[in-house]
């Protein structure tokens, strides 16, 4: 185990998007518990900061890991084919049009139940496009195409975050 392997070398698991979320929690428990900082306060601070680097670097590969579009985009990075959605926003027409017609819903929607069915809808085409997602990636080894899928999901997550705005808006 080294500082510089990837993530799922760190976690022992293999190179896919398809994981199981309790094997990643049970390793990342594991691996705490191998380099806690409290592990080695008699070793003196020299071995207690290179601990803490240590539960950094494995707390940020979990963060990574159990987030199914995090995994997917750091596998797009890993694989070549970083994301870059900050700078490349090209979507498929009829993904366009999607968001289009949800935004008009959002804009519209009054009510909880509106937003909630709304809501419903945004989070099947989320599920959908996982699907897709992990199908290019662990079959079809197709990280630009999946890193243009995990793209879409940004768009996907951002607009459900957004309907989730309006609902506590309405709780308060």
């Amino acid at each position: 185990m080294r500082l510089t392997d990837n993530d799922f070398q760190l976690f022992g698991l293999p190179e896919t998007q398809a994981q199981v979320r309790a094997d990643i929690d049970a390793r990342w428990k594991a691996l705490q518990a191998e380099v806690h900082p409290d592990r080695f306060a008699s070793e003196g601070a020299a071995a207690q900061r290179v601990a803490m680097q240590w539960a950094m670097r494995v707390n940020e590969a979990y963060q990574r890991l159990k987030d199914p579009l995090a995994r997917a985009a750091y596998l797009c990075e890993l694989r070549g084919a970083p994301v870059q959605a900050e700078n490349n926003t090209a979507m498929p027409p009829a993904f366009l049009m999607q968001q289009m017609e949800w935004r008009e819903a959002l804009d519209e929607a009054r009510g909880e139940a509106a937003l909630e069915a709304l809501d419903d809808d945004a989070a099947r085409a989320e599920t959908v496009a996982l699907a897709q997602a992990q199908k290019l990636l662990d079959d079809n080894n197709d990280a630009p195409a999946a890193a243009a899928q995990v793209r879409a999901l940004m768009f996907i997550q951002r607009f459900r975050a957004d309907i989730d705005q309006r609902l506590a808006a309405l709780d308060a």
